[in-house]
């Protein structure tokens, strides 16, 4: 045991030599279960007494209310003497006045609320058929769209083919082929709907695609150049991917795309990171901190393993696949961290050759749609990603950009029809998920539906057009603020001050002594013109002659032949040199001047 103790004083804890407790568990979960049960019971005994204390109390205050109250009635003496407890609600009151002898009807408990003085069961079934008729709005998604009113905003005159609206609902841009970003504030809006900024980031360029990051402060725009911008929330250039180096063969070796981008998105959970894709056959992810270099390429390939050119690109609703739509028909899905090889690959998904205008993951990240330029709309479910899982086909489309989208509670799914000028109106097209029946549609304008989006918070229905609208539908009771803080909105009068003034600036020489007679008559005027050769732009007359006016004759087009013609030529003396010479001998004999004053010494 010393030695026990030693230990003991070293360790710091002693009992070494003990034997451990052993323990018996079924006794134990045994006289757990017995202890649960009499404490229950316990309760449910105190519970009971308390109820029956209640209903006595109620009882023992009606009873006597109703005994005081005949007493009165026999002794006609004063109306208002004191009850005790609560008084009765009115529905009881009456009640009591017609069955004064009758015992039977009388009401155990607290009175009944005013909405069930009547038939008690016939207001049950009317509660039910409320109720069924709740359940089957819930049920049928078709209720669910707001389209009931409409906003029309007037973008421009040519095609809308972007919209983004921030997370809030708050803002929308539109941007078109006419190369304008417009952006919208529905807050700040009112009747007349009216843009407050319109700017065209990327000089002649289409824009393509225009999406608010998650937190809604930064816009990513895609336009028909090889670089793709970030702006503020105010218009203001934030960053601009690099260009790369169009000479380099290895697409992967190039800081950034060569050639015109196609789409591009916003990572749904890292909120500095998107994806562009581009006509030089590769899909780019870029970080917003480094602009000099993209963070990682993708490249699709055929199936012989050829470059082939991403038209659309999407990220799954976690972030952590990546798909894009290709020229050749095919569909390709990565997993965001390795970029080597797809993860999920639909060889024959569209027609090869028709451009794959959207793809796009439904709330719930299993099924995935694609809105082909083959006039068809599917969705896939990417676990088996071989076929369809629905088809729906005869939906015109002549845009790049035609998109299409899931409605928030992830049943439908809607998607925009095109038309030819002058022939019909395009549509707003909506299918249920699960069986793919045309539930729906609405007929937005005499123009193709190019862009189409709904959004949850709000749940208003964005459409851009062929013809320079972008309408919003909404209803008053399903959809919240957005399109309906505008449209409460009076128009801002015009001040009338500044229509009738004008302000005058007055310099020396525009007072009445400086200024030119103005004339009386306009013929006289013209007739002066006509006469000045500058003001009647009179044509020069042709050239008679060797030339004048600095101008030469036909025959003598350069200066060159001009000299010639009329200098080195010019053969008017052909006498003989050696007459011309004496002819002034006579003269320099009589009147020496040059040579014989010399001699003469």
């Amino acid at each position: 045991m010393s030695g026990d103790g030693d230990i003991a004083s070293v360790m710091g804890f002693s009992g070494f030599g003990k034997k451990a407790r052993t323990f018996d568990l079924d006794a134990i979960f045994e006289q757990t279960r017995r202890t649960a049960i009499e404490r229950s019971q316990h309760v449910l005994v105190s519970h009971n007494k308390t109820l029956q204390f209640f209903l006595f109390l109620c009882v023992f205050l009606f009873r006597q209310q109703k005994g005081e109250s005949s007493s009165d009635s026999d002794s006609d003496s004063d109306s208002n003497s004191e009850t005790i407890g609560p008084p009765l609600p009115p529905q009881h009151k009456a009640h009591q006045d017609d069955d004064d002898d009758d015992d039977d009807d009388e009401l155990v408990g607290p009175p009944l609320p005013p909405g069930y003085t009547g038939n008690t069961a016939h207001s049950d079934e009317d509660d039910d058929d409320e109720g069924d008729a709740q359940d089957e709005d819930d049920d049928n998604p078709v209720k669910k769209i707001p389209d009931t009113h409409e906003i029309t905003l007037q973008h421009g005159t040519k095609t809308v083919s972007a919209l983004g609206l921030d997370p809030s609902g708050a803002r929308l841009v539109t941007g078109g082929y006419d190369f304008d970003v417009r952006f919208w504030d529905f807050a700040g809006m009112d009747q007349a709907l009216q843009a407050f900024r319109s700017l065209q980031p990327c000089e002649c360029h289409q824009i393509k695609s225009l999406q608010y990051s998650i937190t809604g402060d930064v816009i990513l725009v895609i336009s028909g150049n090889s670089q793709a911008k970030v702006l503020d929330r105010d218009g203001f250039n934030v960053m601009e991917c690099v260009k790369g180096d169009q000479y380099i063969v290895d697409m992967a070796n190039t800081k950034g795309h060569t050639a015109m981008l196609n789409s591009g998105c916003w990572h749904p959970k890292i909120k500095e990171e998107f994806m562009t894709c581009s006509n030089d056959g590769t899909v780019r992810t870029w970080d917003l901190n480094s602009e000099k270099k993209h963070k990682s390429v993708f490249k699709p390939r055929s199936f012989q393993g050829k470059k082939v050119i991403p038209t659309c690109c999407t990220y799954s609703r976690d972030g952590k696949l990546i798909a894009a739509g290709c020229q050749d028909g095919t569909i390709q899905i990565w997993d965001r961290n390795l970029s080597v090889h797809t993860k999920f690959h639909c060889r024959q998904a569209h027609t090869p050759g028709s451009d794959t205008s959207c793809v796009t993951f439904s709330y719930d990240g299993m099924t995935l749609a694609s809105r082909g330029g083959d006039d068809t709309l599917k969705t896939w479910d990417i676990r088996n990603f071989k076929k369809p899982v629905n088809m729906a086909a005869g939906l015109t489309n002549y845009f790049s950009v035609t998109d299409c989208c899931f409605s928030p509670d992830d049943k439908l799914l809607v998607t925009g029809t095109s038309v030819k000028k002058d022939e019909g109106n395009g549509k707003l097209v909506f299918f249920d998920r699960a069986s793919f029946q045309r539930v729906y549609e609405i007929e937005v304008t005499n123009a193709s539906v190019v862009r189409c989006l709904w959004h949850p918070k709000l749940n208003q229905i964005m459409v851009g057009t062929g013809n320079g609208l972008a309408k919003v539908y909404y209803d008053p009771v399903k959809s919240h603020r957005g399109a309906k803080l505008c449209v409460v909105k009076s128009k801002r009068k015009e001040k009338q001050a500044e229509m009738l003034t004008q302000d005058y600036i007055i310099t020396p020489h525009a007072l009445p002594m400086f200024r030119e007679a103005r004339q009386r008559s306009t013929r006289k005027q013209l007739e002066k013109d006509r006469l000045d050769p500058k003001k009647s732009h009179k044509p020069e007359p042709p050239v008679s002659g060797p030339g004048r006016g600095g101008r030469v004759a036909a025959h003598g087009g350069t200066l060159s032949s001009f000299i010639v013609k009329n200098i080195a030529l010019d053969k008017t003396d052909d006498s003989n040199p050696r007459e011309a010479i004496l002819r002034h001998a006579k003269e320099a004999s009589e009147n020496p001047y040059w040579v014989a004053p010399a001699y003469k010494q």
